[in-house]
């Protein structure tokens, strides 16, 4: 068989709504969207599958069903579509084709001596702004496709974050930021951190980054000691924002670019509160990625820093990292252990001891947080561990709102997969339900990330009315 010509672009073909599509052998779905996203006519899809227009027609509206093995094989080869994606073998065409060529390599960041150099840090926050702001789309998709650093790779990288920094030694004209100045600096960094915590996802990006750029170049001029810590200090807080959307919109290695221009720049600061929270989302971000000791070694890199500083919503929100970490790892008493660790902490704190960016975890937060890990056991032992999950989300969703929208789409999608391990059609159906109306008041990719895995729970032919509503509202929100 000769290649095919394919109309489908490798975007169209890797949207998530065609694979599920493509994976369930629907192909009403899958047309519509193939005309929808390719742009592709009935009559064109007709032709390159060797259908009539009146058979693609009734298969749109649902009047047709393909279930012959032969048939899915011209669609197959017709629209160039790769035969892993619809169940089948590799198709002869796939064999031919020339393998695609390499992506280029992330550009080459500034060298990580340890001890850090204040300059060098700034060096980094400079670059990665300026190749953001001006990313064009081909970049944009090779950032896309950049996988996350880890293992001794990345671990390495961060040791200076326990030595001392070396002194700054550069020739730097006078700066003039006064105290007022730092006042609005600190104000803008802490309301873009409050919004991501509301919303999630990456909308904002380019203005943090815009912001970020303006601190590293006023850390260009040679502040007043004062001022220059603090602006350290703002640098740090607008990495760590500028990380957290970076992730949320897909870009696993930008994210760890800014996680450690964060901790570099808390470092220099003096801030190892703040250095240690940037650790934990690094943490969190392998773990994420299933990197569990990975994550390990960030957490336990985090309390060595912070051990003498620390105050006790730092700790508890420390000890749950390391309670993923051990449930990701199948160490279930070590889970329970880190767990208690984190409740006792969080039992000590005060209403405003300790930094404002910690102050979101409160009982609320742990109470999601050891429900969403119950909830990680509970997908090889539903009976013994499914229960507990869901009443420690149900604790999260009735202590905090939807203000807090990222977290409240992620307990309802962890509620009603709870459901789901129980064998609770009826209940899964009606938090299903409230799980897609979290998730559409939230751009966070996290977000559509656990709800894709949540649909697979609501395939089916035997499922509920209300359930198969709720499945078509996943792949709608999904689509956009």
């Amino acid at each position: 068989m000769d290649t095919p010509v394919s109309p489908l672009a490798p975007e169209v073909l890797e949207r998530d709504d065609l694979r599920r599509a493509l994976d369930e052998h629907d192909f009403a779905a899958a047309f519509t969207l193939i005309k929808k996203w390719a742009g592709l006519s009935q009559n064109k899809i007709a032709t390159a599958c060797h259908l009539t227009p009146g058979k693609v027609s009734n298969i749109i509206a649902g009047q047709h069903q393909i279930t012959s093995i032969a048939v899915i094989r011209r669609i197959a080869d017709g629209l160039g579509i790769p035969g892993a994606l619809l169940g089948l073998a590799p198709r002869p065409w796939e064999r031919r084709t020339p393998p695609p060529t390499q992506l280029p390599t992330e550009d080459r960041q500034p060298s990580e001596e340890v001890p850090w150099r204040p300059d060098a840090t700034v060096g980094q926050a400079d670059h990665l702004t300026r190749s953001d702001l001006v990313m064009n789309r081909r970049a944009a998709t090779r950032a896309l496709s950049a996988a996350a650093i880890t293992g001794a790779a990345l671990l390495d990288t961060l040791e200076g974050w326990l030595q001392p920094a070396s002194a700054d030694s550069r020739l730097r004209r006078r700066g003039r930021l006064a105290e007022r100045d730092l006042d609005a600096l600190e104000a803008t960094a802490r309301a873009f951190r409050t919004w991501d915590h509301q919303y999630g996802g990456g909308v904002r990006r380019k203005a943090i980054l815009g912001q970020l750029s303006e601190v590293a170049a006023a850390l260009e001029e040679h502040q007043s000691t004062p001022i220059e810590r603090r602006l350290y200090g703002v640098m740090a807080q607008l990495a760590g924002s500028a990380a957290t959307m970076a992730w949320d919109s897909g870009l696993q290695r930008r994210a760890q670019d800014y996680y450690r221009v964060a901790l570099r720049s808390a470092h220099a600061a003096g801030d190892t509160l703040f250095g240690a929270n940037v650790l934990a989302g690094m943490a969190r971000q392998m773990l994420y990625a299933d990197h569990p000791q990975d994550a390990l070694e960030l957490v336990r890199l985090a309390q060595d820093g912070a051990r003498t500083t620390a105050g006790p919503r730092l700790r508890a929100m420390l000890h749950t990292r390391e309670a993923w970490a051990y449930a990701a790892m199948g160490r279930h008493a070590a889970f329970k252990r880190a767990s208690t660790q984190a409740e006792e902490a969080l039992s000590s704190a005060g209403p405003d001891e300790e930094p404002y960016w910690i102050h979101y975890f409160d009982t609320a937060e742990l109470a999601g947080v050891t429900g969403g890990r119950l909830l990680d056991l509970a997908r090889t032992d539903p009976h013994q561990h499914a229960p507990a999950a869901a009443q420690e989300i149900r604790t999260a969703l009735d202590q905090r709102g939807p203000e807090a929208s990222r977290s409240h789409a992620l307990d309802w999608i962890g509620l009603a997969e709870c459901a789901f391990l129980l064998g609770d059609v009826t209940g899964a159906a009606e938090t299903t339900v409230h799980a897609v109306s979290a998730a559409a008041h939230t751009q966070s990719g996290r977000v559509r990330h656990q709800l894709a895995l949540l649909y697979p729970y609501t395939v089916g032919r035997d499922v509920p009315g209300p359930l198969r509503e709720a499945r078509d509202q996943i792949r709608d929100l999904l689509a956009n």
